[in-house]
Parts: structure tokens; sequence; C-alpha cells
């Protein structure tokens, strides 16, 4: 019988596990969704999005917020002109996130740039309360 090799996620070889607790972190928190150059954490009242931008003039990045998903996306243009050569260069970014369901709807997510970076910030709402239902004898 052929030994074939089956495609996994390099988290999932059994030879390279990490101990429980850490495993739990990482499921946690989803590192593995989490594109580079973004970081995103929360507290008790707010949910934050940074985005490392350098270079990219802030007039130039588009931020949607759609249906839980945070789109951002840009791009940098960068031209040369002297008397030997013309160089011109494009580059582009595209990042979407899913950010959890506890956000505030009624809000509107904050966004300023700052020295490269961009930050986000969403309010979330405050935490729902059980209602206690009363039963009634017929």
């Amino acid at each position: 019988m052929p030994n074939g090799l089956i495609p996994r996620n390099f988290w999932t070889f059994p030879t390279l596990r990490m101990p429980s607790v850490m495993e739990d972190l990482l499921e946690e928190t989803r590192l593995d969704t989490i594109p580079s150059g973004l970081s995103v954490s929360e507290d008790n009242k707010n949910f934050y999005i940074d985005a490392a931008l350098p270079g990219i003039d802030p007039k130039k990045i588009e931020v949607t917020f759609d249906n839980g998903i945070l789109h951002v996306s840009g791009e940098a243009k960068e031209e040369e002109k002297e008397k030997k050569y013309y160089r011109k260069a494009t580059s582009s970014f595209s990042y979407r996130v899913s950010v959890p369901t506890d956000v505030n709807p009624k809000t509107t997510p904050e966004a300023t740039y700052k020295d490269g970076m961009m930050h986000i910030v969403f309010k979330k709402t405050a935490p729902s309360k059980p209602k206690k239902i009363e039963v009634k004898t017929v």
C-alpha cells in the first residue's frame, strides 16, 4: 500500500504539537487567520485593529465595515524622474478582518493614522444580562 503525502497545517503535525496550554491560546486567538501587518486586540470596552502601513498616504487608504467584516485597502505609487532614467512603482494591499459580533452597531468605528500606523477602534456593546421568564400556571 503506497504511503501518500497528506497536506496538513503546520501546527497539526503530531510530532510538532505544542503543550495544550499553548494550543488553547493559539486556538483562542486564531493567529493563523490574522494577516501579517495587523494587530488585533480587545479590552472590556473596545476592540482594536492596528495596521502597519508605512509610506502609504492616509488619503489613499479605504476602510469599510460591512456585515462584521472590516476591509482595509489602498495603493502606493512612487515615481522618480531623473535625467538618465524614469522609474515608476505601484504597490497595493488589501486586508479583511472578521470583527466580533459584540461591537456596537450604533457607533461608528474610529480610524486614525500616525507615523505609518493606522489604529481602528470599535466600541463594544454592553454585555447582555439574562432575562428571567416567569412561569405561569394555567
